[in-house]
């Protein structure tokens, strides 16, 4: 297994993808990053499932170093774009892992191409359905998840912000950040920019919001493993909890063939945070057999 990927690049559905691939061999794995996010977010995660897996994580439609049209941001398109890359990379019936957004566009490819994949692994993810929330509307929807205005901020400062929020440091931390960074590119005078624009940003916005999950996880035929992350709470649960938590039940309810596993202490970002309980999580799932049925 290589301790570096190789960044490669390939012609799909009219565009040119960056991918990063890691090598390995058997069972492929084929990763997805979420929304405003890159590739890079398994770069922690990869070079573990590479020991036992043919491992290749995507840069999707408009994020990292992958084209950026102004159209093409419905799940239709980015299903495409993701069948015809598999097709000329040479993978054929992977799992795909796919983190918050990553693993909506993993749901709509498996309704898509039923006989396609050997499983799904929604990583903190698959469950998007702004629409289900009564006191939003689509507009409501592009105000509130509207990406941050980083216009003039210096790669210090936010780098200070992601330090603050993570709390805790490891000696992984420099890779941590450089995946962080990832998402951003750095501009002459210091500031950043974020590689997906606030245009298409929006796009994809709206494109969930015609998205639903509850419709689709019953027609998936490969097995679907839930992997909410969680954090122990501070006094009883509140009512976004509870909620989150009967969501999931009845998502596991509605798939032919599910599992939910909550990964523990565990925030949004588990694949930066917590890489060895993602990669372990779905290589004992692999062994035991689960993606066999």
């Amino acid at each position: 297994m290589p301790s570096q990927p190789k960044d490669a690049y390939a012609e799909s559905n009219g565009l040119t993808f960056h991918y990063r691939d890691w090598g390995g061999s058997g069972q492929a794995v084929v990763m997805l990053h979420g929304l405003a996010s890159t590739s890079h977010i398994w770069d922690l995660v990869a070079p573990i499932l590479g020991a036992d897996f043919r491992v290749v994580a995507i840069d999707q439609r408009g994020h990292g170093e992958t084209d950026k049209p102004d159209s093409g941001y419905e799940f239709a398109s980015v299903v495409e774009d993701l069948h015809q890359l598999l097709a000329t990379v040479g993978i054929e019936r992977p799992i795909i892992a796919g983190h918050s957004w990553g693993g909506d566009v993993a749901i709509e490819y498996a309704v898509a191409h039923l006989d396609a994949l050997a499983g799904l692994c929604l990583v903190d993810g698959g469950n998007m359905d702004f629409s289900r929330n009564s006191d939003w509307d689509r507009e409501t929807a592009r105000r509130e998840m509207a990406p941050p205005i980083f216009s003039g901020v210096t790669v210090d400062r936010f780098m200070q912000r992601v330090r603050e929020r993570w709390l805790t440091l490891t000696d992984d931390d420099r890779d941590r950040e450089e995946i962080v960074l990832a998402n951003f590119n750095v501009l002459d005078d210091g500031t950043i920019k974020a590689r997906l624009s606030r245009e298409n940003h929006l796009r994809i916005i709206d494109s969930v919001w015609d998205h639903h999950p509850r419709e689709l996880y019953p027609r998936i035929e490969c097995p679907v493993l839930f992997m909410p992350a969680t954090q122990q709470p501070v006094g009883p649960l509140s009512p976004r909890q509870i909620h989150r938590a009967e969501s999931i039940a009845h998502a596991d309810s509605l798939a032919r063939v599910s599992k939910v596993v909550w990964l523990e202490d565990s925030i949004h970002d588990v694949p930066v945070q917590r890489p060895e309980l993602v990669a372990s999580v779905i290589s004992d799932h692999f062994d035991d057999g689960f993606f066999s049925d």
